[in-house]
């Protein structure tokens, strides 16, 4: 029973807000994502407009009373930079399942957690386990 869980990775938010400021992402992609721009000096990194990003966060609660197509004119008109409705769907659609996928991720690493105390518990009461190899096993096996 000395076997590792593994490393956990979450995934990470295409949008990084620290103390109401927009943060620089790494470019993964060839294109450009609405709300950033090319860092000239890296080009892996992409610089948020802050503009575009506060008025995306503004067109997600108009899409609960406006279709996409309206919202993304209007995003479009707004910002100067054209975002098709199809687009702006996809966007909101996968940072919601980044969301959520997230959250799951927690989740499970709270069991997995969880089930690790209740095994040292377990290892520690059975008979004739010794109280110096239970804890250096699970101890090795997390680092």
């Amino acid at each position: 029973m000395n076997r590792s869980l593994g490393v956990w990775e979450l995934p990470q938010p295409t949008d990084l807000k620290e103390d109401n400021e927009w943060q620089p992402i790494p470019r993964i992609a060839r294109t450009i994502p609405f709300g950033y721009k090319k860092d000239e000096n890296d080009p892996n990194v992409l610089l948020p407009i802050t503009k575009q990003l506060d008025l995306l966060e503004t067109a997600r609660k108009y899409i609960k009373q406006y279709s996409y197509r309206e919202v993304a004119n209007w995003l479009s008109t707004e910002t100067d930079r054209y975002i098709s409705h199809v687009g702006l769907r996809k966007r909101l659609q996968n940072e919601q399942r980044r969301k959520n996928q997230t959250r799951s991720l927690r989740k499970w690493a709270e069991f997995a957690e969880a089930a690790i105390i209740k095994a040292k518990e377990i290892e520690t009461k059975r008979t004739g386990a010794s109280c110096e190899k239970a804890n250096t096993d699970y101890t090795e096996g997390t680092h």
